[in-house]
C-alpha cells in the first residue's frame, strides 16, 4: 500500500475517534443532567489520573489516623463536602444530582482504590470540567485549614464504606443550613430549654381594622 494511502487510511480512523468522542461528550446536548457515557467515563478516568504527578501519587499521609481527627475529618466533610457528595459519600443530593458528570460514589473502589496521595491531590487541586473545587487555598476563606485538613480527609473517606448511623446523625448537624432551617432549629432548641417563644413579626400586608 502507498504511503499516501496509508496516511488516508489512518487520518480517517483518527477523524472516526474524534467524532465518536464527540458524539459521546455531546449527547443530550449540553444538559447537565444527562449521564456520561462508558466511553467518555473510561477516557475522563484515565486521563485524570495520568494528570496527577507522580510523587503526589505514591505521597504518604503523613497524619497518623485517630479516634479525635477521624471525628474533625468527618465533621469537616459534613460541613464542606456533604453539599455535592452527602453525608454518607454516595453523591446523591440536590447538588450532587444536578452535576455534569455527577460526584462519584466516594465509598465504590474506583475511589476507594487511589493511593492516598492521589485523594490528597484531588482535594487540593480539584478536577477540572467538573464541580469538585480545588480546596488547597480555601483556608483563608472557607475555613478548610490546609493540607492537614485535606490528609485528615482522606482517613475520612477511608472510613465512608463503614460509616454508622449514629455518625450520619451527627454530621446532618453540621450541614450547611438555609436561614430559615437555622431559625426552627433554634425554636426548637428554645423550646425545649424552657424559653418562651417569640412573637412573629406581624406581615407587612397587615392593616388594622
Amino acid at each position: 500500500m502507498k504511503r499516501s494511502s496509508i496516511l488516508i487510511v489512518v487520518g480517517l480512523a483518527v477523524l472516526g475517534i474524534v467524532v465518536a468522542i464527540g458524539a459521546s461528550i455531546l449527547h443530550d446536548g449540553l444538559s447537565s443532567r444527562a449521564t456520561p457515557s462508558k466511553l467518555e467515563t473510561a477516557i475522563a478516568r484515565n486521563v485524570h489520573r495520568l494528570a496527577i504527578p507522580s510523587n503526589a501519587r505514591s505521597a504518604q499521609n503523613p497524619v497518623i489516623a485517630s479516634e479525635e481527627d477521624l471525628r474533625v475529618a468527618r465533621l469537616h466533610f459534613a460541613d464542606h463536602c456533604a453539599t455535592c457528595h452527602g453525608n454518607d459519600g454516595g453523591g446523591r443530593t440536590l447538588i450532587g444530582d444536578g452535576l455534569y458528570p455527577k460526584p462519584p460514589d466516594l465509598r465504590l473502589p474506583e475511589t476507594q482504590n487511589l493511593t492516598d496521595g492521589e485523594i490528597f491531590w484531588i482535594i487540593e487541586n480539584g478536577v477540572r470540567f467538573t464541580g469538585m473545587p480545588a480546596f488547597a487555598n480555601a483556608g483563608e476563606h472557607g475555613g478548610h485549614g490546609g493540607s492537614q485538613d485535606s490528609w485528615k480527609l482522606v482517613h475520612f473517606i477511608r472510613h465512608l464504606p463503614h460509616l454508622t448511623a449514629a455518625e450520619r446523625m451527627e454530621m446532618e448537624r453540621y450541614n450547611p443550613k438555609e436561614p430559615d432551617d437555622r431559625t426552627e432549629e433554634q425554636e426548637e432548641n428554645d423550646f425545649l430549654n424552657g424559653a418562651a417563644p417569640k412573637a412573629k413579626p406581624e406581615s407587612q400586608n397587615h392593616h388594622p381594622q
